[in-house]
């Protein structure tokens, strides 16, 4: 294996997509979708950033992490308590760290966020660190929209998106 490291990976298909679960050194650090807009971004700084190549194979917390999205797609969970490996800058994490505290169900704007973490005229900044969040669903990229409320990109497509976000609506009655 040229003295690399492993993320162990497995399929889960979800109600509107399949997506790539993968755990490495005991933490979950990917969730993303096996068909999205830009192929291969994500997984090629996933691998570069933890020297790891991916390798399909169980791991206790890729089964949690499935375990815990099968409960979120019936409605029964509304929060994760899988352990997440967040890979990238310092400003990336500081993203998709705000990401993990929008409520279920709710939205914000690139904007709000941006001006959430303290930087209001860094918008595409946040729009790119949160285009590479390889934690989707965990780390609800999904819940920021436009300025104007639209639905914007989305790594799974705005099919994918509109689905979460009106599971979560569902969810919350």
């Amino acid at each position: 294996m040229d003295g690399k490291n492993e993320i162990c990976v497995q399929r889960y298909h979800a109600p509107c997509g399949d997506l790539l679960l993968g755990s490495f050194d005991g933490r979950l650090c990917l969730c993303n979708w096996v068909v999205e807009k830009h192929p291969g971004r994500v997984d090629r700084r996933l691998q570069g950033l933890l020297k790891a190549v991916y390798v399909e194979k169980p791991s206790g917390v890729v089964q949690e992490a499935a375990a815990q999205l099968d409960e979120y797609f019936r409605c029964g969970r509304t929060a994760f308590s899988v352990p997440l490996l967040l890979a990238g800058t310092g400003f990336q994490k500081s993203v998709w760290q705000q990401l993990a505290d929008i409520p279920y169900g709710q939205t914000v704007s690139y904007g709000e966020l941006a001006r959430q973490l303290g930087r209001p005229a860094a918008v595409r900044a946040v729009a790119n660190a949160n285009g590479a969040n390889a934690l989707s669903i965990f780390l609800p990229c999904h819940r920021v929209v436009g300025s104007d409320r639209s639905l914007t990109g989305y790594g799974g497509g705005l099919a994918a998106k509109r689905f979460l976000l009106e599971l979560e609506k569902q969810g919350r009655k």
